[in-house]
C-alpha cells in the first residue's frame, strides 16, 4: 500500500474536476479524498502501487475537456488506513493561486435538455452544469463554491440539491446548478421600469417586440447588451442617432453557423474560431446582396459575427429567426452596464423594453472580438470566454506586480511567478465611470488572490489617468512605482507571450499615439529591446498634429500638416485642401509654423490618417482606427509595386512616399495598396539595415491591419527573417499590461 499527496494548479476548479477524480479513484478502488483550496486541488490517494500509477496517468489523459493543468507536486506519505474516497468541503485559507475560469458558452447537452419539451429546464434560460455557464462574471472570493458566488441568494431545490451532491451526476457541484424551481428568472420591464411580464411570457414578448423593429436592453452573463433586428433598417438606424453611435460597426449574433456562412464568407479556421468554447465575436468578410441593414457596419465589407453563448442567447435568436445586433450596453467611453438599477438610470434613453434577470453580475465582461491574420487569431479585444486565464511568463518574476496598462482600450494586470493575469477588456479611461470601474477591477483582482503587489507600473504619460492612479496607489501603499515607455511595453508584451528570453527583437511598434521620451508623441517606432531596455534604433520623420487632440479625430488636420511639411504655405490643390476653406489654412498654417497646440509625432496610425485624407477617404472620423479599416476595403493583393520613401541617420523620411501618392493617377484601390506596401517595404528596408539576425516583432494597434501584417509577414519569409506576432495578447493597447509586468529591471 502506499499514499501519494497530489497538489494540482491550474484551471481545476469549476470543471467537474472533483467528481471526475473521484469517479477515477472509485474505479481504480482508491481511497482518500479530493478538496479545493485556494491554491487548486489536493488529492490524498491511498492503494495498491501500479493502481496508483495508472491514476496519475489518467488524471493527465481522462481529465474533464475544460481542466487545465498548470502545475503538480507528488508527495509519497506513509498510509493512512483510509476505507473510503470523499469529496471534502473546501478550504478558503492559504495562498490564493487557483486559476479563475472564464465564463463558458453553453455545453451541448444542456442545449439538448433546453430544446426538450419533457426535461425539467425545457427553455429554461439559466440552463448549465459542470462544463458550462457563468464562471468569472459570477465569482466573490476564492475557492470557486456556490457561497462564494453571485449564486448564494439562490437555494437549491431538492431536485437540484440532488445533482448537485451526486458524483455521477453532470451537475455534480455545478455552482451555478438552478432550475425554474429555484433559480434565477427574467423580467420584462417598459423603458420607464414598468413590469411587463416575467419568465416565459417575458421570453415570447421579447420575441414579438423584436421581430417589431424595437430596441431592447438584453442582460446577459458579463453585462447587458442593447439589441435589435440586424436586417431592420430603421432599427438600426435608430439604434445608432440614440447611443449615438456614429459609424462604428454593430456586432451581429446569429442562430448557427450555417446561417453566418449565408451573410459571409468564411475560412475554414476562421469556422473553427467562431465555433470555439470561448464564442468570440469574430471579423469575417461580408457578402453583398443580403438583407443585412447596410447600417450594421458602414463603408466596411467586414462585420463582426459571432454564435450565441448563453441559454437566453439560444432561445431568443432561434425564435427570433433572424440575426440580432449585440452591442455593448454603454453610454459613449463608458464600461458595459451590468447591474439592473444602473439599466434603468442609463439605458432607457436608448430601449423600448428592459429584459433583465435576478442573478448578479460580480465582474463585468465585455465580449471578446478577435480576427484572422495570417492563420492565428489575432485579438482586438480579449475579455470574456479567455480572461481572467492567465499567461505563461518566460521566466519566474522576483516581485509581485500590479501593471496598470495604458488610458486606451484599458486592461490591468497582476503577475507572480510565471503568470501574468490580465483583466477583462476596461475600455478607454475617458469618464468618470470608466475610471470607477478601471479601480474596481484592480481591487477585484487584489482581492480575489489576496494579492498585496510589491510593485507598481504605469505608463509614462503624466496626464493618463492610469498613471497619476498609480503615482497615488504607490505612495499609499510605500512600493516603488516603475514607469515604462508606451512602445517598449508593446514589444516586452510580444516577447512574452512568444516565449522569448534572454534575446533582443528587433521591434517594430506601430500605433497611434505614445508617450515618448524625448516629450514627443511616438508611435512609429523601431525598437532593439529585451527585457532590461531598448534602443531606439529608427522612427518615422516628425510631422506636427495641427490642434492636438483633434487631429487625431480629424485625417484633414494630419494630412494638411504633411502638406505644410513638403510645400509650405502654398500646398496643392487636394481633397485635403478642398476640406477647409482659406480662412482656416491660414490659421492652422500659422498654429503649424509656431508649434502652437500642434505637437510633434511619429505616428504610423496618423500616416494612414493623412493618407485616407488626400485620397478622400476619410476627412474626419467616427471612430479610431476607422480609416484604416475603410482602406483596408481597397487593398488589392494583385498589387506588387510601392512608393519610395528615403531612411537617413535613423529617420525613415514619409515625404518621397506623399509626393509619389499625390502624383499617382491610378485607381483609389492601386493608390491604397501601394501605399500600404510601402509601409510594409519600410519594416524590411530598416531589418535589413540593423537587425542583425533578430527576431522581427511586429506590436501595436496599427498591426491590427491583416493586409499590411500579411504583407509584411510574406515579405519577411521571402528574406527568411523569423516575423513574431501576437496571438494571446491584443498588439493594441489591451496588451500593454502584459508589457508592463515583466520589465526585468523591476
Amino acid at each position: 500500500m502506499k499514499r501519494f499527496k497530489i497538489h494540482l494548479t491550474g484551471a481545476v476548479q469549476g470543471v467537474g474536476f472533483r467528481p471526475f477524480v473521484f469517479n477515477l479513484a472509485k474505479s481504480l478502488n482508491l481511497n482518500g479524498y479530493v478538496i479545493n483550496d485556494t491554491y487548486g486541488v489536493i488529492i490524498e490517494v491511498e492503494g495498491e502501487e501500479a493502481d496508483l500509477n495508472r491514476f496519475l496517468i489518467k488524471l493527465q489523459t481522462d481529465k474533464p475537456p475544460l481542466a487545465h493543468i498548470f502545475s503538480q507536486e507528488i508527495t509519497e506519505l506513509p498510509p493512512a488506513g483510509y476505507t473510503d474516497f470523499e469529496i471534502r468541503k473546501s478550504k478558503e485559507t492559504g495562498k490564493k493561486e487557483v486559476f479563475i475560469l472564464p465564463d463558458i458558452s453553453t455545453c451541448g447537452q444542456c442545449l439538448k435538455e433546453l430544446e426538450d419539451p419533457e426535461d425539467r429546464r425545457y427553455r429554461y434560460p439559466f440552463i448549465n452544469c459542470t462544463n458550462c455557464g457563468p464562471r468569472f462574471t459570477i465569482i466573490e472570493k476564492l475557492p470557486y463554491d456556490r457561497p462564494n458566488t453571485t449564486m448564494k441568494t439562490f437555494k437549491m431545490c431538492p431536485e437540484c440539491e440532488k445533482e448537485y451532491n451526486d458524483p455521477n451526476n453532470r451537475r455534480f457541484h455545478a455552482q451555478p446548478n438552478a432550475c425554474p424551481v429555484c433559480g434565477p428568472h427574467i423580467s420584462l420591464y417598459t423603458s420607464d421600469r414598468k413590469l411587463a411580464t416575467e419568465k416565459e411570457e417575458a421570453l415570447k414578448k421579447t420575441v414579438e417586440l423584436l421581430r417589431k423593429g424595437k430596441i431592447l436592453a438584453v442582460k446577459g452573463i458579463g453585462g447587458f447588451h442593447l439589441v435589435c433586428d440586424a436586417t431592420d433598417n430603421r432599427a438600426v438606424e435608430t439604434l445608432r442617432e440614440r447611443k449615438r453611435r456614429g459609424e462604428k460597426p454593430f456586432a451581429v449574433m446569429f442562430r448557427d453557423i450555417n446561417l453566418i456562412k449565408e451573410y459571409a464568407y468564411i475560412s475554414d479556421f476562421e469556422e473553427a474560431v467562431i465555433l470555439s468554447p470561448e464564442k468570440p465575436i469574430v471579423v469575417v468578410k461580408k457578402k453583398e446582396s443580403t438583407d443585412l441593414s447596410p447600417y450594421v457596419a458602414p463603408y466596411l465589407d467586414r462585420i463582426g459575427v459571432f454564435l450565441p453563448y448563453s441559454p437566453l442567447h439560444h432561445l431568443l435568436l432561434k425564435e427570433c429567426g433572424k440575426p440580432l445586433v449585440m452591442t455593448s450596453a454603454n453610454l459613449s467611453d463608458e464600461p458595459i452596464v451590468k447591474d439592473n438599477t444602473e439599466a434603468f438610470e442609463k439605458l432607457s434613453i436608448f430601449t423600448d423594453y428592459i429584459l433583465t434577470h435576478n442573478r448578479d453580475i460580480r465582474n463585468r465582461a465585455d465580449d471578446s472580438v478577435v480576427r484572422v491574420i495570417n492563420k492565428k487569431i489575432s485579438f482586438i479585444r480579449r475579455s470574456r470566454g479567455y480572461a481572467p486565464l492567465p499567461i505563461k511568463l518566460p521566466f519566474k518574476l522576483n516581485k509581485k506586480v500590479l501593471a496598470v496598462g495604458a488610458h486606451q482600450k484599458n486592461t490591468t494586470a497582476i503577475a507572480f511567478g510565471d503568470k501574468a493575469f490580465l483583466s477583462q477588456h476596461i475600455g478607454d479611461l475617458e469618464t468618470v465611470d470608466a475610471c470607477k470601474n478601471f479601480e474596481d477591477v484592480i481591487f477585484s483582482f487584489l482581492r480575489l488572490y489576496d494579492f498585496q503587489p510589491e510593485v507598481v507600473v504605469s505608463d509614462l504619460h503624466p496626464r493618463y489617468y492610469s498613471t497619476q492612479w498609480a503615482q497615488r496607489f504607490s505612495q499609499e501603499k510605500n512600493i516603488p512605482l516603475i514607469q515604462i515607455q508606451h512602445h517598449f511595453a508593446h514589444a516586452l508584451s510580444l516577447m512574452a507571450e512568444n516565449q522569448i528570453k534572454d534575446e533582443k527583437i528587433f521591434a517594430v511598434c506601430w500605433d497611434g499615439t505614445g508617450y515618448g521620451e524625448d516629450g514627443n508623441l511616438w508611435g512609429g517606432e523601431f525598437l532593439k529591446t529585451d527585457y532590461t531596455g531598448y534602443e531606439r534604433v529608427f522612427h518615422f520623420k516628425y510631422f506636427r498634429l495641427i490642434g492636438g487632440e483633434k487631429a487625431v479625430k480629424e485625417p484633414k488636420r494630419v494630412a494638411l500638416s504633411i502638406l505644410f511639411d513638403m510645400f509650405g504655405r502654398n500646398i496643392p490643390e487636394t481633397y485635403t485642401k478642398k476640406a477647409f476653406s482659406e480662412k482656416e489654412i491660414s490659421m492652422l498654417y500659422t498654429a503649424w509654423k509656431k508649434g502652437l497646440n500642434s505637437p510633434f509625432s511619429s505616428s504610423a496610425g496618423r500616416l494612414f490618417d493623412a493618407a485616407a485624407s488626400i485620397l478622400d477617404i476619410r476627412q474626419t472620423l467616427s471612430y479610431e482606427g476607422q480609416s484604416g479599416m475603410i482602406m483596408e476595403n481597397l487593398y488589392d493583393w494583385s498589387v506588387k509595386d510601392s512608393y519610395p520613401f528615403e531612411v537617413r541617420d535613423s529617420i525613415v523620411d514619409w515625404r518621397p512616399l506623399f509626393e509619389a501618392l499625390l502624383t499617382d493617377k491610378a485607381p483609389i484601390s492601386v493608390k491604397v495598396s501601394r501605399f500600404i506596401n510601402s509601409l510594409s517595404e519600410v519594416v524590411i528596408h530598416c531589418y535589413r539595415q540593423t537587425g542583425d539576425g533578430l527576431k522581427l516583432g511586429l506590436t501595436g494597434g496599427v498591426f491590427q491591419n491583416k493586409f499590411l501584417t500579411e504583407k509584411v509577414i510574406q515579405l519577411a519569409q521571402r528574406e527568411k527573417i523569423s516575423a513574431l506576432v501576437h496571438q494571446k495578447a491584443p498588439p493594441n493597447d489591451g496588451g500593454i499590461s502584459l508589457g508592463q509586468v515583466v520589465y526585468r529591471n523591476i
